[in-house]
């Protein structure tokens, strides 16, 4: 077991698959979710019931769980309809988000019902939600679009390509844990996810920005394996880190990991929206980039959990 404390930034799928791999090696995880999340089952029950986004957290919660196969289920057991369904259709749910509100009625507190889940499931390690409130975000765009909501910009509902990501509200509240955790982590691991809706979403949170700056913890960024063409079109290494850095006044990372193995083709019903990220890139004094092979080759729009962790391991 690697002795060493990661902090993981995010939430999405990339992040589940990041944490999936880590789990089994490293014995101090915290990830910190996103709270911008509004589409799917998710948007739903954030409208209907005024809570913030359960998914990303409870997907984590099932991703470090170690409670048996069939409680896991239950965690992302998804109702058959449209995610995107009528607000109080069950059709479409996932039934961890479901649990997510019950507990939250139940003990009258967000924070109190994500505590009381993850010693429900046997959680190993931390999930704890960005922001102490629920936020959203908004963009602007290349032909000066404004573009509302997380849901809007994953997407693709607007024109031209997104050049400033924005949150609202501006400074929200922070848990002292949250600050806590970034700033005695001996590793801060943003990525893999969206950059727009995902990742950005959580750096440039004022209180985890800071948090992130102060920590003397090793920063490395995870490149996603495939670009979405309306959110990250034709982007490189670099063009992540020039967002980053357009957005947080400055590069935090001290390294990126990219994937070098290109060879599994994106399934056709796909490459309308993704395409693989680009090899090549410019060398960068403030950063490191280290590319292996980290693709999942039957699914090469995600990242090989196992592949993942072994690289980051065998880098820390």
């Amino acid at each position: 077991m690697v002795n060493k404390k990661i902090v993981c930034l995010g939430g999405g799928i990339g992040t589940v698959n990041l944490v999936k791999g880590l789990i089994e090696s490293v014995g101090d995880i915290t990830v910190v979710a996103s709270m911008a999340d509004d589409g799917g089952s998710t948007g739903r029950l954030r409208r209907l019931f005024s809570i913030p986004p359960p998914g990303d957290l409870v997907s984590c919660i099932a991703a470090m769980s170690q409670a048996d196969g069939a409680m896991k289920k239950l965690l992302t057991y998804r109702f058959e309809g449209e995610r995107y369904g009528e607000e109080e259709a069950l059709g479409g749910h996932k039934l961890g988000n479901l649990m997510m509100v019950a507990l939250t009625q139940i003990m009258g507190d967000f924070g109190k019902a994500l505590s009381q889940m993850q010693k429900i499931f046997k959680t190993r390690g931390k999930i704890l939600p960005a922001t102490a409130e629920s936020v959203s975000i908004w963009a602007t765009t290349s032909v000066g679009e404004r573009v509302d909501r997380e849901e809007n910009i994953d997407l693709g509902r607007f024109t031209g390509t997104i050049e400033k990501l924005h949150l609202k509200p501006e400074n929200p509240k922070v848990a002292k844990e949250v600050i806590d955790e970034i700033i005695s982590a001996d590793l801060i691991i943003a990525g893999p996810g969206d950059l727009y809706s995902t990742i950005l979403p959580v750096l440039l949170v004022p209180g985890i920005l800071g948090a992130i700056k102060k920590s003397k913890a090793k920063k490395l960024y995870v490149i996603n394996v495939a670009n979405k063409l309306f959110e990250t079109p034709n982007y490189k290494v670099n063009d992540y880190i020039k967002a980053v850095t357009n957005h947080c006044g400055e590069n935090i990372f001290d390294s990126v990991l990219m994937n070098n193995n290109t060879s599994s083709a994106i399934p056709d019903k796909y490459k309308r929206q993704y395409e693989s990220v680009p090899l090549n890139y410019e060398k960068n004094k403030s950063y490191a980039v280290i590319a292996k092979d980290i693709v999942n080759s039957e699914f090469p729009l995600y990242h090989d959990s196992v592949k993942l962790a072994r690289t980051i391991i065998d880098n820390i």
